[in-house]
């Protein structure tokens, strides 16, 4: 069968685009009955959670992929099915033993993990008591998240990406359902039921993901675990692979305890993360993940001229798409996340049972704060996504470990520098400012090897997409003022002017990219250059 790159993209985008629009609607629920500020179960909960959930970004979305696509398909490709089945096999082992026991280790010892995570909570008092406990249900999350992604990069490497894309809608719908139906119980059991969700959501995600290779032919059984040599081979590749991959993750962890120390930050920050990460997951992250195994056929092949135009159109059709959301969430961070958090939020709840959204005043403008300055790098979480398969198509984990561990320094220092004058937005500002100099590292590297030549066609539109950009932020900032007189027209709801604005200020960003000569359908046919799936 063949299958191209844009419809895998189109597929994997679609499923997350729908994961997304979930993953909104849990933020809104959550965000209104457990609120931020002032709330120790919220800053618990969000602690806690930022472990198993950075665990998942990286099994699940892409970074273990990377190290183990490559060999995979080195094995279809050279060898039999049955060579590559078992190479599988070997990994499964080995990832249950290690995670296993990482997993145990961390439920015994969960407040050492505690400190890691979020140093500033005081021991003894109730914020610290609950993120323990929150974590201590969590963590074995993450050995479901080690098996989805192994059988996502089984199945990624066939080209069958619908199972991976969908898993994480599991996690959405369980935590919906959780902070449902516990809506108007004690804010203490929403935490808890919240906790106890994410760990299922794990065990269903893992089901979706093993059905899904079942029926690719690839039933796994689970062997003795061993390190053999293509093991030592992954280990080797994956562990700088692993980190070069999690920087934005680990900068994000390092923000977090920082950020620790002043109250309400941890929630500020991951609920401006929740946001920022749309057009990363959309763009970059599926981008990415389509991308890689199609590099890696065309290195293999020698196709030294396809790798190259794919990388460039790949970058092209992210700039098309990410300038625009970055524009958008550094001009009107404050009034979406007042449309999220307070007005969708609130008419969500008394729709449940009448009660006001948990979210202050306060909240929205600390997390609008914080989104802006995300947004000020969402082109660099993207374009490190884009990046990186270049480099892992090539078997190079060692080169963008590197530069993440360059990243990670410099947002280590940065975060330590500001945030005693500007708090937790010091952390935001670094996570951006370590995320440029990531992706130019990485793109410096690649041009500095000659495997990547930025053509006319690239440059040229990336100059059109700034126009664009400037003109969509110029429109916005212009229509918000007259949201709330606008707002009478439907039903004093201002929150659905600010999304109309966001819509219309869209659709004045293409037509500008249209009328510039920027971007036609026809263009990204080259996208979809045909890949051979493996049945």
């Amino acid at each position: 069968m063949r299958a191209s790159l844009l419809r895998s993209l189109a597929t994997v985008s679609g499923l997350t685009l729908l994961s997304r629009v979930l993953g909104f609607g849990r933020q809104v629920l959550i965000a209104g009955v457990i609120g931020a500020s002032g709330n120790p179960v919220a800053d618990a909960f969000w602690a806690a959670f930022r472990l198993p959930n950075m665990f998942r970004r990286l099994f699940a979305e892409g970074a273990f992929q990377a190290a183990f696509i490559p060999l995979f398909q080195g094995k279809l490709s050279g060898e039999e099915k049955d060579a590559a089945k078992q190479f599988a096999e070997e990994v499964a082992a080995f990832l249950l033993l290690a995670l296993s026991g990482l997993t145990a280790v961390v439920m015994v010892a969960a407040p050492i993990f505690v400190y890691v995570v979020a140093s500033g909570f005081e021991q003894g008092t109730d914020k610290f008591s609950l993120t323990t406990l929150y974590l201590r249900i969590m963590f074995p999350y993450l050995a479901c998240m080690s098996m989805v992604g192994l059988l996502s990069g089984v199945l990624n490497a066939h080209g069958r990406f619908a199972a991976y894309a969908a898993a994480p809608l599991l996690l959405n719908i369980c935590q919906i359902a959780a902070i449902y139906s516990f809506a108007d119980s004690p804010v203490e059991h929403a935490g808890l039921a919240l906790a106890v969700a994410t760990m299922v959501s794990g065990v269903a995600q893992f089901l979706l993901l093993f059905w899904g290779a079942q029926r690719q032919g690839y039933r796994l059984r689970l062997r003795p675990p061993k390190l053999t040599p293509d093991v030592k081979r992954l280990l080797a590749l994956g562990a700088p692979g692993f980190l070069s991959a999690a920087a934005v993750q680990v900068n994000i962890v390092v923000g977090t305890n920082i950020a620790s120390r002043q109250p309400g930050a941890v929630s500020w920050l991951m609920n401006a993360d929740q946001l920022y990460q749309l057009p990363l997951s959309l763009i970059g992250i599926a981008l990415g993940s389509v991308l890689l195994p199609h590099l890696s056929r065309k290195v293999k092949e020698g196709d030294d001229a396809g790798a190259d135009d794919a990388l460039n159109r790949a970058l092209e059709l992210s700039a098309l798409l990410c300038l625009p959301a970055a524009a958008a969430l550094m001009v009107m961070a404050e009034p979406l996340c007042d449309t999220l958090f307070r007005g969708i939020a609130t008419d969500a709840l008394q729709f449940m049972g009448g009660r006001e959204s948990a979210f202050t005043p306060l909240d929205v403008a600390m997390t609008g704060a914080a989104l802006s300055l995300f947004g000020a790098g969402v082109p660099a979480f993207v374009w490190q996504k884009v990046f990186l398969p270049a480099y892992f198509a090539r078997e190079d984990t060692k080169t963008p470990m590197n530069f993440a561990l360059a990243a990670i320094a410099l947002n280590t220092v940065l975060a330590l520098i500001l945030f005693p004058f500007f708090g937790f937005l010091g952390v935001a500002a670094a996570t951006s400012i370590a995320a440029w100099l990531q992706a130019g590292l990485l793109a410096r590297g690649l041009l500095a090897r000659d495997q990547f030549h930025p053509d006319a066609r690239l440059r040229k539109r990336l100059v059109v997409f700034l126009l664009a950009g400037g003109g969509m932020a110029a429109f916005i900032i212009w229509a918000t003022p007259f949201a709330p007189t606008l707002a009478p027209i439907f039903l004093d709801r201002s929150w659905i002017v600010i999304l109309l604005i966001a819509g219309i200020a869209a659709v004045f960003y293409g037509l500008i990219v249209i009328g510039l000569g920027g971007a036609r359908l026809s263009d990204y046919k080259s996208l979809a250059t045909t890949a051979t799936k493996s049945e």
